[in-house]
Parts: C-alpha cells; structure tokens; sequence
C-alpha cells in the first residue's frame, strides 16, 4: 500500500508497510499512481498524453522510470507487503501480565470547573477525593511487582489537579526513589497541572523529580477563559500564565508542554498557539476536544475543512520559523522517519489495560484515565492486581488488524488503530474507531511527514 500526496509543493510518497518517504517529481508521481493498476506500455503511453507538451519526458524516460519503480519495488521500499499481522500474537504474549506505567489520580477534585473536562470537573462521575500515600504506595510496589524485567518505569501524577494533593506527590515520588537501587528500576515521573497552585516549591520539586510537567493552557485570553473557569465562573488565564512562564523558564524551556484543548468555538486553533509562542513558549500541544456530538463544544463537519487547513498552516509555520532559528515543537508533529516506536506499538498502541493503568483515590485499576469510574472496566485493584481478567483480555485483543477500518487506511502503523477510549465512546465498541479523529489525525501524520521530509532534504543540501 502507498499513500500519496502533495504539500507545499512537493510531491510526497509513503510507502506504508515499509515506512519509506520518496519525495519525487510529478511524473515520477504519476507513474507511482498507475504502478500497481497498470501495464507498463499502458501507463507510459497515459503519461504520454498528459504530458504530451513537454518534450522532457520521453517514452525512453519512461520505461527508465518504469524499472526504476520496479527495482524499488523488489528492494521492498515501494508496495512492500505487509508482513506484520502474525506479530500481534506475540505482541500480546510480550506484554501479559507486565505493567510499565501507572496514571496515579491523586485528586479526584479541582479548584477549576472547566466545562469540556472529560472527567466532570475532576470527580470522575464519583466523589471528591485525595489519594493517600499509603494507597499510592501500594500502587507503586504493585508497579514494581508487575513490571517484569522493564527497567524503566513511568508514572503520572494525574487528577482533577494533583496539587491539591502535593504532600503526597512529594512523598510518593520519594518512596519511588528510595525503591530504585535495590529493584534496579528507573522511576520516570510527569506531573499534569491547571497551574493555579504552582509556586517556587512546585517548581523546584518539579525540576528535581519530573521527567516532564504538562500545563493547561487553551491559548488566547478569551479562548482559555471561555471555558478554562474557577467555581465562580471566573477565568484563569490571568492567574496561570505567569505561573506557566515562570515554570517554563526555570526549566530552560525544555521538558514542559504547554497542552490546549480546541473547541467548536475556536478551530482557528493557529491563533491559539500564536499566542502561546508570543508568550515565550515553544513545547506545544494542542488536542481537539472529547465530548458528545450533541454538546455544544464539540466539533462539527462545518468546522472540519477549518481545523484541516489550521494543520496545514501550522506546517508551514513551523517551517518558516525553523528557518528562521526560532524552532518549536508540536507534538502531534514529531516523528521519526528512520527509526520510531517499535512495531509491538506501531501495530497496538499505547498499551492501555495491559502495560498502562490509571489507579483512583481508592487504588482501583481502570484501562486508563478515560474509563475510570465506568463500572465495565473495571480491571482490579492495586493490592490484588488484575481481576478481572477479560477486560484486560478486551484491551490485548485491540490492534490495526482487529479494526476493520484500519486495515485499508495508510496511517495505520502511526496511530496504531488509535485511542480505545475515543472508540469506545464514538461507537461503543473498542474495536470501532473515531472517525471525525482519524480525519485529523490523517492530517496531522501528512504535516509531520511533509516537515520531516524537507528537513532531511536541506540538511542533506547542507
């Protein structure tokens, strides 16, 4: 299977069995298109006639070409055939019974009432709740039970707002630490934050012990204020964008996003993420909405062809500031064109009920953060493990080859058949995909190569 298409002008290839990125010229584009549904005396004579006006191209130019697409062909770096279904067996093999990271919910409660929040302003459809150091101390030694022979080992202090819990945090983070040496395991730590309690002891701690601190930030002052509000309906943008900077700049401007979320009320999301570069910020993410088609927020068809074109801008001014020495980073935007993740991950993702579990308040283990309190997925508890084998049996089952949509789609092994939880909730099946996110993802995966592409290409220059 081959992807192909055209941005800022060039003309791109995607070879997606074998990951090959060819940037080619159009009738080498062309041709690719006719390759696998033609002859060759077919193909070189319809070319012909397009480009019949251009004495350029030859019938002999052609046929060169013709063998060329033929040797890359049986190089296996165009239509390569796809060899990885059998894998997914021993994917799921791999990963039984082995955990490699936790989301510890150490605050099912908020000081912010935002009104997308996916978690009901942080009580997860439950009671407001902290977590205690003695349960999400019983949640690391599960990790570290669990794990296997990982070495390295991810948790993310998650809420509602986990500094409402901040004492735990520290204590938590400091047990882990004292558990590293003697179960030879690395502790990698990322703190999710609305930002309205950081001070200088957040950021100091931060500094030491976070591998990465993520912070909401939804862009403009009347886009964050929108929706980003305290119980009294008041914005935060005012409150939690020095905090931000100070934060950011404290931490040299690396190992932070700054993560926002757009909303049918603004798809021109781009300005959005203007403002964050004009407030210094250059670690970005910015997530399209989750809500039910009916509410309000949620993006619709019309707000679809908008969103595509922001994407396509954001490429374009990503690359220009590149040029400019003023780099930054989106993070729907980074790929790796030689290597990235390994094919386990490229064909089922995240891990999610299997290698990744959120653990609430009360030390019950849930698929990840956006099942938690729904009753079905339920997976066990943190001093038990697992009990209920057949929802994590559910998750090792999802792959790109038990979704029949993603069997024909040439982003497949970059989203890895995308997020459960979105599916789950489009279509109330696991095994269903969101189709309006596969569009923008779609989208998103040309941006990244298209970048990824010229960069190589002018470094090569170089």
């Amino acid at each position: 299977m081959i992807h192909r298409y055209t941005m800022g002008g060039l003309h791109l290839v995607l070879d997606v069995c074998s990951g090959s990125i060819h940037v080619v010229d159009e009738v080498a584009y062309d041709m690719i298109g006719l390759f696998a549904s033609s002859r060759r005396d077919d193909a070189i004579a319809a070319l012909l006639e397009q480009y019949g006006d251009r004495p350029d191209v030859t019938a002999e130019d052609l046929a060169d070409l013709w063998s060329q697409l033929e040797e890359m062909r049986d190089a296996g770096t165009l239509f390569a055939p796809d060899t990885f279904e059998p894998l997914t067996e021993e994917r799921r093999a791999r990963s039984q019974g082995v955990v490699k990271a936790l989301c510890l919910h150490v605050a099912h409660s908020c000081n912010l009432n935002c009104a997308y929040c996916f978690a009901g302003q942080g009580r997860y459809s439950g009671e407001r709740a902290l977590m205690s150091f003695e349960v999400g101390k019983q949640a690391l030694d599960f990790l570290l039970a669990s794990s296997g022979g990982r070495t390295n080992l991810e948790v993310d202090f998650f809420g509602g707002e986990p500094l409402l819990n901040f004492d735990v945090v520290k204590q938590l983070t400091a047990y882990a630490r004292s558990r590293e040496a003697e179960c030879g395991k690395n502790f990698r730590f990322t703190l999710t934050t609305n930002g309205l309690l950081i001070d200088d002891e957040v950021i100091d701690f931060a500094n030491r012990e976070m591998s990465n601190v993520v912070l909401s930030l939804d862009g403009r002052r009347e886009v964050h204020d929108r929706y980003r509000v305290d119980f009294a309906g008041n914005g935060s943008w005012d409150r939690v964008v020095p905090k931000f900077q100070k934060l950011a700049a404290a931490r040299n401007g690396r190992s932070y996003y700054i993560r926002g979320t757009f909303t049918h009320a603004n798809p021109d999301f781009l300005a959005d993420i203007r403002q964050m570069l004009d407030l210094g910020f250059t670690e970005l993410s910015m997530e399209p909405v989750v809500c039910p088609p009916e509410d309000p927020m949620a993006l619709t068809e019309a707000d679809l062809p908008i969103v595509l074109e922001q994407y396509e801008q954001l490429a374009q001014l990503m690359l220009e500031r590149r040029r400019q020495g003023r780099p930054f980073t989106f993070y729907h935007y980074m790929i790796d064109l030689k290597s990235g993740p390994c094919i386990y991950k490229r064909i089922s993702g995240c891990g999610s009920g299997t290698e990744y579990m959120a653990v609430t308040p009360w030390g019950d283990l849930y698929p990840c953060h956006q099942f938690v309190g729904e009753g079905n997925f339920l997976l066990g508890n943190v001093w038990d493990g697992v009990t209920n084998p057949a929802v994590q049996e559910a998750f090792a089952a999802c792959s790109v080859y038990t979704r029949p949509q993603c069997r024909d789609c040439w982003a497949r092994f970059y989203c890895a058949g995308g997020c459960a939880a979105n599916a789950w909730h489009a279509t109330g099946s696991l095994q269903g995909v969101y189709e309006y996110g596969c569009t923008l993802f779609r989208r998103r995966m040309e941006c990244a190569i298209y970048l990824e592409a010229l960069r190589q290409m002018e470094e090569d220059v170089e």
